[in-house]
């Protein structure tokens, strides 16, 4: 890697994160700490404003930006392959977002890099998630987002149906199913439903906050995900 490549993917790092140190950024560029100190010092001197010392770690300071990024071929083509994979599997609303977000990159590109990030030979056939589960995963995903209560009716593995109101946690992917990660107030503990076994989904006007125990951190630690569902 040129020098001024890897002093421009050092700038990268930095700003991408709010701490970074010299262990992680030697590992990202494969090359020794020692070097990277010596980077950044020429950053610095050149009037990046980087902050931080060795042995603690550096952080850009606010305000800095570059001019708009470049990829190469081959990022590109792993943008492309990305969304291929992702759009057919997301609510219509944040597939209609990535496309947007992709058909933005992909303007911005030479000619050359962008005829060869469409054409790679990356293929995903559609998933199989019917319009119902779609609109449903779009509205618990937004639930989650405004940290708002759902009310629902819930069809276990036998088809027995049980009425639940849960905090929406995340909405989870598993390759072949979509799950919501939950805090269950009927079981007062954590649950994972199948979106496809959700009958019917209404949102309510009630919001929570956080409670020691009840988080998606929490959840995370103490619970093993498995694709059993509820």
């Amino acid at each position: 890697m040129r020098r001024a490549d890897r002093l421009f993917q050092l700038v990268q790092l930095i700003r991408g994160r709010r701490l970074s140190t010299a262990h992680f950024l030697a590992k990202r560029l494969e090359v020794s700490e020692r070097t990277v100190y010596r980077d950044v010092a020429d950053l610095m001197a050149q009037g990046v404003p980087i902050e931080g010392e060795a042995g603690v770690g550096y952080r850009m300071r606010s305000g800095f930006d570059l001019p708009p990024l470049m990829f190469t071929r081959e990022e590109a083509q792993s943008l492309v392959a990305a969304v291929r994979v992702a759009r057919s599997r997301l609510d219509e609303a944040l597939a209609g977002d990535v496309e947007t977000a992709l058909s933005k990159i992909l303007a911005v590109l030479p000619a050359a890099s962008r005829a060869a990030a469409e054409s790679i030979a990356v293929l995903v056939p559609p998933a199989a998630l019917d319009a119902a589960t779609r609109t449903r995963l779009r509205v618990l995903r937004q639930a989650t987002e405004q940290r708002a209560k759902v009310h629902m009716r819930y069809l276990d593995l036998t088809g027995s149906a049980s009425e639940r109101t849960v905090r929406p946690l995340g909405c989870v992917y598993w390759g072949e199913v979509w799950t919501l990660a939950a805090w269950c107030e009927k079981r007062q503990g954590f649950r994972n439903f199948r979106i496809d076994r959700i009958d019917r989904v209404d949102v309510l006007e009630e919001r929570f906050r956080d409670e020691p125990g009840k988080t998606l951190a929490d959840l995370l630690r103490e619970v093993e995900f498995d694709r059993s569902g509820v």
